[in-house]
């Protein structure tokens, strides 16, 4: 390895990752998991590097490094040997020298299901797109004739422009001369935000940036079909699992929300190259983006401020639908296209819940008593009943999809993903039959029901006696699923807040609207997570109601249907707004019974039927 450097803050040593090929500096100032978060290491981390999930292990097999508090010059080398054969938590150490550094599986796989596929591969949209082109045709310019390029353009246009982006007027000239005086106009509204060449692709990119993924769609703007398609993990997750650790970091200073912001950015731009790449186009075809993301998410990337949302009454700092140049944001595409991101609702009900809404309105539109339900890290719900949209959010966490839990991990190869019992003994699935390496969301929730219905533990969610497949894990008692895989005490207790969280939201909602759960016709389940969990096994744990399954209808990725929606319609865009300012935000920490519903569904008691409310 090569030599340390000594710079201004201290010495700075290099990492190296033989998993990935890849060696990095890591400053005397900061943590190996903030070394890896700024070189773009993805090491799991879901509380951000804050120390209290214990997901961010590493093993150090060579080299030095102290833990925070810690005098680095009274380590001694036998305490060094010891410590490079043990797991440590990446994010308590700094290097006190290079070192090699292997990366627990988890965090290496590669996501497998980003949920970006809802509907049929040649899908066509309705096309009202924002932007419209025309080819015009002037006459070349002489010495009789010097009107400026743009002069010719305008005067040659069926309809004037109010608005000229003058950034985009770069590219006339050239195009003009080396397309024989012909040009591709592109309008948004009144306004020219392109000189193309006649011919060229007139793409737009669709975006649902979700806390763990982002996931984007490539739609032809002249004919309506979705081109490809593609999901990856969201870079901020290096920056925290939920929603609160992010917003806390984004309000420390400026340049923490920036590096907030630039990380979406990154992840949108490297979504429009791969895409583009696979079609055989260029970012620059695309000259419309639409984004979709819940209220923080949205905020994080525009770059509007958070602190606010952190602390009641958790307002946004804009509802309504956005329009922002997108190079104003640092995105490489189109040089006067837009992006628009998608109208919220109120608190952290944002504008992929109101996409979901809008994919799903021809399901709930008839009439009948509807629940829609986005599950992830914030879990967003909406009841309709009577023509009125009550919506919620339920800050649910990362549990449910993966995260805080001790081998969570993302849906990728290896990952568990169905949990059973069969002769007496616990057995698993995972994606790709590969060896189990960690627990996926689906995993996470089969584990702890088929605890619950095996009576592997009590109504409290504490471990029962005498099951050959518990045992004593770290010193605390555990589910064992595989070499070095097992569900323990600390997770089931991270699910059942989650769940608690949840079906609190539900029954408040219906409390609100004055019905119970046997009233609700049908109950749509939307989002990545939402598209693989077994229902059975969400209602074993009381996640959700005990329903009638045939009322249950998995949708997958529902915002991402809509906010293909509204890249490809402006009559959507509309609607999107409209069913926003018809949902009615209800506030669930402000409810009398909260405290109660929530304390009660920590647990796995059956709640008495009654026709009273909470």
């Amino acid at each position: 390895m090569t030599q340390s450097v000594t710079g201004k803050a201290g010495p700075t040593h290099l990492l190296h990752f033989p998993q990935i090929d890849r060696e990095i500096p890591s400053g005397a100032a900061e943590t190996i998991f903030q070394s890896a978060r700024r070189n773009g290491v993805r090491i799991v981390g879901a509380c951000g590097g804050r120390g209290t999930c214990g997901t961010c292990t590493v093993l150090i097999t060579e080299g030095r490094i102290h833990r925070d508090g810690e005098d680095a010059e009274t380590i001694d080398e036998n305490e060094h040997a010891k410590r490079r054969r043990k797991w440590v938590r990446s994010c308590q150490v700094r290097a006190v020298s290079n070192c090699v550094v292997e990366v627990a599986a988890r965090s290496l796989a590669p996501v497998v299901r980003a949920d970006v596929h809802m509907g049929e591969a040649a899908e066509m949209l309705a096309l009202d797109a924002a932007v419209a082109a025309a080819i015009v045709h002037v006459a070349e310019a002489t010495l009789e004739d010097t009107a400026a390029d743009l002069d010719r353009v305008i005067a040659a246009l069926p309809q004037p422009a109010a608005r000229i982006d003058a950034v985009a007027v770069r590219a006339l000239t050239g195009v003009l001369r080396d397309n024989g005086w012909s040009v591709r106009v592109l309008r948004h509204g009144d306004e020219l935000i392109g000189f193309t060449r006649p011919g060229a692709r007139l793409l737009g990119m669709a975006v649902d940036l979700g806390t763990t993924n982002a996931a984007a769609f490539l739609v032809d703007l002249e004919t309506g079909m979705r081109l490809a398609s593609l999901g990856i993990e969201n870079p901020q997750v290096a920056w925290g699992g939920d929603l609160i650790s992010r917003i806390n970091y984004a309000i420390r200073d400026a340049e923490a929300a920036a590096e907030l912001r630039e990380s979406a950015v990154t992840a949108i731009n490297a979504l429009a190259s791969d895409l583009c790449r696979s079609v055989d186009a260029t970012p620059h075809d695309i000259v419309d983006i639409a984004v979709c993301g819940n209220t923080a998410m949205q905020h994080l990337l525009l770059g509007l401020p958070v602190r606010q949302l952190g602390r009641a009454p958790f307002v946004a700092a804009v509802r309504d639908a956005v329009e922002i140049k997108a190079r104003d944001l640092g995105l490489a595409i189109a040089p006067g296209a837009y992006l628009t991101v998608a109208p919220n609702v109120g608190g952290f009900v944002g504008g992929d819940h109101v996409t979901a809404l809008l994919a799903t309105e021809d399901r709930w539109r008839d009439g009948r008593t509807t629940l829609v339900m986005d599950i992830g890290t914030n879990t967003e719900i909406s009841l309709i009943h009577n023509g009125a949209i009550l919506s919620a959010s339920c800050p649910s966490g990362p549990a449910l999809e993966g995260g805080h839990i001790s081998c969570g991990m993302r849906a990728a190869e290896g990952a568990i993903e169905r949990v059973g019992i069969e002769n007496g003994r616990v057995v698993t699935r995972t994606i790709g039959n590969k060896p189990p390496i960690g627990l996926c969301g689906s995993g996470v929730l089969d584990a702890l029901a088929t605890l619950r219905t095996g009576k592997l533990i009590d109504d409290t969610g504490r471990f029962a006696d005498g099951h050959p497949d518990i045992a004593e894990v770290n010193g605390k008692r555990a589910l064992v699923l595989g070499d070095d895989v097992y569900f323990g005490q600390h997770d089931i207790r991270a699910v059942q807040l989650a769940k608690a969280a949840i079906r609190t939201g539900v029954e408040l909602l219906l409390a609100q609207a004055g019905i119970e759960a046997d009233d609700i016709a049908q109950f749509i389940i939307a989002g990545a997570f939402g598209a693989y969990i077994d229902v059975r096994s969400a209602i074993a744990i009381g996640l959700l109601p005990a329903l009638p399954l045939d009322r249950f209808e998995q949708v997958g990725n529902a915002a991402g249907v809509g906010i293909r929606m509204m890249l490809a319609s402006r009559a959507a865009r509309e609607r999107a707004r409209e069913i926003a300012r018809q949902c009615r935000y209800v506030e669930l920490s402000t409810k009398a019974d909260f405290q109660k519903s929530f304390l009660f569904n920590i647990g796995f008691r059956t709640r008495p039927h009654s026709r009273r409310g909470l």
